[in-house]
């Protein structure tokens, strides 16, 4: 049976009639310290796009094409604050039109410990098979994103990831999780970049194949 997550193939009119289906793609993308660190030591990262709501808009711009974000249990338990973001009174547009987007996508977690997932559109995996999830993504119409380092490397090791876009905060935090795995070569190359007013340098890089 085809994992809950599998929507149907999107096709994009063109006009000669003919019909193109949108490939989907595995795209590894979260804040990163200057020097290399998904977190620091004490595995904050609340340096991560301080509060600017250009580049928060921009993050959830850069999500509505996202329909599925790929979780290990730690970042899921983070990002699941988005599931009531919106019971707030009043919340900040920004923080609005990124739990909008959230909510709609759906979500799975590899976790051997997570009995339940606390939010909707949320399913719970067991163990990572990089050969199905690449599978699923070639299958879909919309992008997926893997969210977390630990996760991203076992992805990136298996060579099943076509982007990497990370978000480059201007700040040295010294130590902790890597953003990058180690003993792990990528040939990279740059498709665009942009800088925010908060020092914040986000680049979008496609994986070489071959």
């Amino acid at each position: 049976m085809a994992p809950p997550w599998r929507l149907t193939t999107n096709l994009v009119k063109r006009p000669a009639q003919s019909y193109v289906r949108r490939m989907g793609k595995l795209i590894y993308s979260m804040f990163t310290s200057l020097d290399g660190y998904a977190a620091d030591a004490d595995g904050s990262s609340d340096w991560g796009g301080a509060l600017d709501p250009v580049l928060h808009d921009f993050v959830s711009d850069q999500s509505r094409s996202v329909g599925t974000y790929l979780y290990g249990r730690r970042m899921y338990e983070t990002m699941s604050f988005w599931e009531t973001a919106l019971d707030t009174p009043d919340p900040p547009d920004f923080v609005r039109h990124y739990a909008e987007v959230w909510q709609a996508a759906d979500k799975v977690v590899y976790s051997t410990t997570l009995d339940a997932p606390t939010t909707r559109r949320t399913t719970v995996e067991r163990t990572f098979d990089p050969v199905a999830v690449r599978a699923e993504v070639d299958a879909l119409h919309h992008d997926v994103t893997i969210d977390g380092p630990t996760l991203a490397a076992q992805a990136l090791r298996a060579g099943i990831v076509d982007e990497v876009q990370p978000y480059v905060a201007p700040v040295s935090v010294g130590g902790g999780l890597r953003f990058w795995p180690d003993g792990v070569r990528l040939d990279l190359d740059l498709v665009e970049q942009r800088a925010f007013g908060n020092g914040t340098v986000w680049s979008r890089y496609a994986v070489r194949r071959g």
